[in-house]
């Protein structure tokens, strides 16, 4: 049997999958990543995209083709039932996404596939390719604790199977006659076609039927609920005058929401009979659920409206609503899970393939951190830390909504239904959490504030830095500050040093400046002799200095690698933008620092005097490791 090692390997190409690849794979770490699908989907999954999900997506740079291709969802509609009775009409239009902070204050949706090729395709500028069809047949992680403490060791152990054109072909009949993944086909045993590979780390990344969990024997707690709900992609022909809005219709013949997709493709949720009417030996019997049943449903829903379906579906399926969430993350911080192998909800909100880039997206700079002895391994229990608490609240919160959809509207003979004024009351009072810009990571190690927390604004500790213009001092040029926090790995540190212009100020900020180019500072014990100054750390100086008087040579050298690294907090040139830095984050004139994780958030904030005073350095040390 081949042999072989490296450092990551990968367990299922799907969103999860594929955006930890492509950040590893941009860092030049040692990852495989397998699925044992011969390619990817041609249809139908996850489609949309949250204003968080495009903010990550760009510090990739891979946001301008979705927002090219995708349609973009900027309202929302509500539809409930007629005073007769007898069919919808509408009761409101309300913006789609109801959060503040947004950049994009807009949903994206666009086919699975096209968002998996965009870090395909990113994947192999770099070299990397998705083994297909290759899947996964055992496993088993040393127990010896020198062994799993080594940095260098290779403790997990997988054997990899090559599908053969036999067993490929079974498992896609089984999928065509099941319309869900067939997570256990029949293999030939053929040892030619096995390989065994030894892994420092191996992420789970294979859905909610998870080889990697099961092996791991976590389990799922959570519930099933008696929702039934049809999914089907089509091309329909209607006067519903809101087929190109995302939304929400209560009726008395059961709810139904729309979601628009690229071109004139509608993504239509319908709700069935409970399971209990759909069942058969206690399953969902899906044999007596059809395109034909599902699109009646919806003329039903949808009347005194038209809506007729002239082509063939391009995809559907059913499914039971469940809310359940994996009692671990990870086993010995060296084998991970993420996504639908670790949390499982409705797709009304939108979020499940948001959820599921989003874990890996936390887990892969903690991986890199590691891998290049950046760090200590214990860095790596904060992912199950802080992506196992969003899961809870995202089922927490999805329970909520599916319960509110699935529930019958509030009428004139049912008092007790579901009220429009509920309903849309959920959806704006969560807006920042289903937009993905809320979410707030709980102190830890890698989150936490300074005595003296400087800012009193927006912009805080466990959360993404939000969206703001600054300038460049040394050409006037407006800057998003998002698109200065690429994802490559690396720390960013915003200092704010204020009007350096001011005597007093400048020599705080001419101390910070000196104190970094010694041998004892973070800056230097943290960064490897053997690599280019910024290659842990970047540093952005951001003064409050006017743009007609800046000059970047303000700042100490200390506090700038480069002229294009000085900001300043004024009005672009233009007049529309910039100016509101400080006082939106709520950052005093004295200034102070903000330490923004590689994955744009927010890990540490305090004054300038305190960073003098030793409590980033502090704040480091407690997960770093000093490369000299």
């Amino acid at each position: 049997m081949k042999e072989s090692h490296c450092d990551v390997l990968i367990i299922g190409a799907g969103p999860a999958g594929v955006m930890c690849a492509n950040a590893l794979a941009r860092e030049g770490i040692n990852v495989r990543v397998v699925d044992k699908r011969p390619e990817n989907i041609p249809a139908g999954q996850a489609d949309g995209i949250q204003p968080r999900t495009i903010e990550v997506l760009q510090s990739y740079g891979l946001a301008d083709k979705l927002l090219a291709e995708g349609a973009h969802l900027n309202m929302m509609a509500y539809y409930n039932p007629t005073a007769d009775g007898k069919g919808i009409e509408r009761t409101s239009r309300a913006p789609d996404v109801n959060a503040p902070t947004t950049r994009w204050r807009h949903q994206i949706t666009l086919n699975q596939t096209a968002i998996e090729d965009l870090f395909l395709n990113s994947m192999r500028q770099h070299g990397l390719h998705v083994e297909r069809p290759v899947m996964p047949t055992a496993m088993s992680i040393s127990d010896d604790e020198a062994v799993l403490n080594d940095p260098n060791s290779y403790p997990v152990q997988i054997t990899l199977h090559r599908l053969s054109s036999a067993e490929t072909a079974s498992m896609t009949a089984a999928n065509a006659h099941t319309n869900v993944v067939d997570p256990t086909p029949q293999l030939a045993g053929s040892t030619e076609a096995e390989e065994l590979v030894h892994a420092k780390y191996v992420l789970g990344a294979d859905g909610a039927h998870s080889w990697v969990r099961n092996q791991l024997d976590i389990k799922l707690v959570g519930e099933h609920t008696k929702h039934v709900w049809a999914v089907v992609d089509c091309v329909p022909e209607t006067n519903f005058p809101d087929i190109r809005n995302r939304t929400a219709i209560h009726s008395n013949n059961g709810s139904c929401m729309i979601i628009p997709r690229e071109g004139d493709l509608v993504r239509l949720y319908i709700q069935l009979a409970d399971a209990d009417d759909l069942a058969s030996g206690g399953r969902l019997d899906k044999s007596q659920v059809t395109p034909e049943r599902i699109m009646n449903v919806a003329k039903k829903s949808m009347y005194p409206y038209q809506i007729d379906f002239p082509h063939k579906p391009i995809w559907w399926t059913v499914y039971i609503i469940s809310h359940r969430v994996a009692t671990q993350f990870s086993v010995k911080e060296r084998v991970f899970i993420a996504g639908d192998a670790c949390h499982t909800h409705s797709p009304k909100a939108g979020l499940g393939m948001n959820a599921s880039m989003n874990d890996t997206h936390n887990l892969a700079w903690k991986l890199i951190h590691v891998l290049r002895g950046w760090a200590s391994s214990n860095l790596l229990k904060t992912y199950e830390l802080e992506r196992k608490k969003f899961a809870q609240d995202l089922i927490s919160f999805d329970r909520k909504l599916a319960d509110m959809f699935s529930g019958k509207a509030a009428t004139a003979d049912n008092a007790g239904g579901v009220s429009h004024d509920e309903f849309q009351a959920l959806l704006r009072t969560e807006g920042g959490f289903t937009a993905g810009t809320g979410i707030q990571y709980q102190p830890s190690v890698i989150t936490k504030a300074a005595p003296t927390n400087p800012t009193s604004g927006i912009l805080i500790v466990g959360q993404r830095v939000p969206p703001q213009i600054i300038l460049r001092v040394a050409d006037c040029r407006p800057y998003e500050i998002q698109d200065l926090l690429k994802s490559d790995g690396k720390w960013k540190l915003l200092f704010f040093v204020g009007d350096c212009k001011d005597e007093k100020q400048a020599a705080l900020v001419n101390a910070i400046g000196e104190y970094l180019q010694l041998p004892s500072s973070f800056l230097q014990r943290y960064t490897p002799k053997s690599a280019s100054g910024d290659a842990v750390f970047s540093i952005l100086s951001i003064a409050r200095t006017p743009k007609d008087v800046a000059d970047y040579t303000d700042v100490h050298e200390g506090l700038r690698s480069h002229w294009s690294t000085v900001y300043t907090d004024d009005i672009a040139v233009d007049g529309k933008n910039g100016g509101d830095a400080y006082e939106t984050y709520g950052i005093a004139f004295s200034g102070g620092v903000a330490a923004v994780r590689p994955d744009g958030y927010v890990g540490y904030i305090g004054s300038l005097k305190d960073m003098l005073d030793g409590y980033l350095d502090d704040y480091f040390s407690g997960f770093m490791l000093d490369s000299h």
